[in-house]
């Protein structure tokens, strides 16, 4: 079996959404990109693209990176329709020319979701993420020197789930998966990653209380299980953690004498 050439310069037309400010309007502009390099990765597709346009005076695209390695998520932009492009647990970092064909049109633009506003071309302000992680995804600890490792023990289902869930970067591509842009599976992953560890059970309850809470007062929309958000998440977290949080969160009404009829999950009741 003779392996694919990978060797060889591509051409692509790139369909880019620009978009000025927040309150401008925006649009798709067509870039045409020759002679790149197939074992380039997409971002760096992007910097040369970049260079061209600021070598004519013309305005260069926005776009957010950060580590470039697949983990701190900052890249996400959502390629011919789906959010980080093709492939499957991988950000828009690291997806590499070769998963085009010389001559594609490539479309990119921002993850689109009125919680993520478009901040300019295919950067996005996903700081609602960060206020539903401040409502509730923290725990009390000791200040001071850090406890032995091995001083509670922790079963490893427990931890193995608990590292599994912690893996969430954060990047919003389950949000942008989403018909009704839903923030389900980042909340469970955050509320899973804490309430499976002993440390994390003195906050339990209130947490998956407020951090549900957050995520319906910021706008975002009911989970339909339909599970967009698992198969495009870079780190392929289980959309059972949404029904693990969906358990947690009505323990957490009923203890808290609230009436179940009373309070939503998710935007549904």
């Amino acid at each position: 079996m003779v392996a694919e050439n990978t060797s060889s310069p591509i051409s692509i037309t790139l369909r880019v959404w620009r978009q000025a400010g927040p309150k401008q309007p925006g649009k798709f502009v067509d870039y045409q990109s020759a002679n790149l390099n197939p074992n380039m990765s997409f971002l760096e597709m992007l910097d040369v693209v970049n260079d061209e346009l600021t070598t004519k005076g013309e305005e260069p695209i926005a776009f957010a990176h950060d580590c470039r390695e697949g983990i701190c998520g900052t890249c996400s932009a959502t390629i011919n329709g789906k959010p980080h492009g093709p492939g499957v647990g991988i950000a828009t970092c690291q997806v590499y020319m070769r998963s085009f064909r010389d001559g594609d049109i490539v479309t990119v633009e921002p993850f689109r979701a009125r919680p993520f506003p478009v901040i300019k071309d295919l950067i996005t302000d996903r700081s609602a993420f960060d206020q539903i992680q401040q409502a509730g995804g923290f725990i009390t600890a000791r200040a001071g020197s850090a406890p032995d490792a091995n001083a509670t023990p922790i079963p490893k289902g427990d931890a193995d789930l608990a590292m599994d869930a912690a893996t969430c970067i954060g990047c919003g591509a389950c949000v942008a998966a989403c018909k009704n842009a839903s923030a389900m599976l980042f909340v469970a992953a955050k509320v899973s990653h804490l309430g499976l560890l002993p440390q994390g059970q003195a906050e339990r309850d209130r947490r998956v209380l407020s951090m549900v809470q957050k995520m319906d007062e910021l706008g975002f929309g009911n989970c339909t299980n339909f599970y967009e958000c698992s198969a495009a998440c870079p780190k392929l977290i289980s959309h059972d953690f949404i029904a693990r949080m969906n358990r947690d969160y009505l323990k957490a009404v009923i203890r808290s004498g609230l009436s179940p009829e009373s309070v939503s999950v998710g935007g549904s009741a």
